[in-house]
């Protein structure tokens, strides 16, 4: 929160499988509502589609649990909340939901910015509900530094 702070940028969040931890983890931090806007938990599509803005159409075509999905709603919830930035994170936390293509523990998490939006995949294993979630936490936080600190790979 420290960084975003200093330059008195903002964020938002927008949630599936952890539904509301990433915007806990942050608001665990004194002085978060210098920073932290609000967050969306859109477990549901139908959630996405209408908090958020992400097109029906990319559900259909590539599923919530995709690259193409993570990045519509991290830039749906920058541009509904009108933030400097958004995080967000889909995934499959199981112990159901897996399949051969998507195993449980497939995770794609997102930072949009004016600069671009950057998604990258991770894929935890079948280590447990809580630890798939956790660790999601970790690594949205870790990669909401690197996007501040080093930007995206898009509009450079």
């Amino acid at each position: 929160m420290e960084r975003l702070t200093q330059t008195n940028a903002t964020i938002a969040t927008a949630e599936s499988c952890t539904g509301g931890l990433i915007a806990g983890a942050l608001t665990d931090v004194p002085g978060a509502s210098a920073a932290f806007y609000g967050g969306y938990v859109v477990y549901d599509n139908a959630a996405k589609t209408r908090m958020i803005k992400v097109p029906a159409r990319l559900i259909h075509d590539y599923g919530a649990v995709s690259n193409q999905v993570a990045r519509a709603m991290a830039d749906g919830a920058r541009n509904t909340a009108h933030t400097n930035y958004a995080v967000a994170v889909t995934g499959i936390a199981g112990p159901d939901g897996g399949s051969e293509k998507k195993p449980v523990g497939l995770v794609y998490l997102a930072v949009s910015s004016e600069n671009g939006t950057k998604v990258i995949e991770r894929r935890f294993g079948d280590i447990g509900r809580e630890a798939i979630r956790k660790t999601a936490v970790a690594e949205a936080l870790a990669l909401v530094l690197d996007v501040i600190e080093n930007g995206t790979d898009e509009g450079r």
